[in-house]
C-alpha cells in the first residue's frame, strides 16, 4: 500500500506552540506521531513524505527516527529539511518534485502547494505539505500534512474522501 505525509516535525519544539498540536511535551509528540505511523503503514508498505520531517537536534538523529518508523521511504525536500535530514541513507528516494500514478489516478507532488500544475486540467492531484491545514484548497488539491490528516501517513483513498467527510 502507498500513503502520504507531511509535515511531521519531529524533535522542533515550534509545532507545539505554533501548531497547537495536543501534546504536553516534544517526547510525547514524537512518541505519539511514530506510533500513529507504525499503526498505519505496514513494513512492506510505501511513505511518501512530503517534507519537513525532522530537526536534527544531534547527528545520526534522522537515521535514528527513520529506522523506528515502517515501510519503504520516500522524501520531497521541505523548507525545514536540514542536510543530515536529507542525506540520511534510509529514505528510498529524495527529491523537490515527483509525479507518480497512484491507482489510476495521476498525482504531483511537492512541498509546496501549487496555483496551477501538470495535467491540471486532465484531472491530476496535487497533494502537498507546507500549509499545515491553513490554505485553502483548489480543486484537486490537497494538503497530506498530519494537522489535517489526523496526525498520520494517508492512503490516497483516505485523502480523496477527506473532503467529502468535511463537507458533510
Amino acid at each position: 500500500m502507498i500513503f502520504f505525509s507531511s509535515d511531521t516535525h519531529f524533535s522542533d519544539p515550534r509545532v507545539l506552540r505554533i501548531d497547537r498540536r495536543p501534546f504536553s511535551t516534544l517526547s510525547e509528540h514524537d512518541d505519539a506521531l511514530i506510533d500513529n505511523w507504525n499503526g498505519t503503514v505496514g513494513a512492506e508498505d510505501e511513505v511518501w513524505h512530503l517534507g519537513d520531517f525532522c530537526r536534527s537536534v544531534r547527528p545520526g538523529h534522522a537515521e535514528t527516527l527513520l529506522s523506528r518508523l515502517n515501510g519503504r521511504k520516500h522524501l520531497m525536500i521541505g523548507n525545514n529539511d536540514d542536510l543530515a535530514t536529507v542525506n540520511a541513507p534510509q529514505w528510498e528516494s529524495v527529491q523537490h518534485y515527483r509525479e507518480l500514478v497512484v491507482d489510476g489516478t495521476v498525482l504531483v507532488l511537492c512541498h509546496y502547494p501549487f496555483r496551477t500544475w501538470n495535467g491540471m486540467g486532465r484531472k491530476s492531484v496535487n497533494l502537498h505539505g507546507h500549509s499545515h491545514g491553513r490554505l485553502k484548497p483548489q480543486t484537486r488539491q490537497y494538503d497530506v500534512g498530519v494537522d489535517p490528516m489526523g496526525l498520520k501517513p494517508v492512503s490516497l483513498h483516505e485523502i480523496l474522501q477527506s473532503r467529502t467527510r468535511r463537507a458533510s
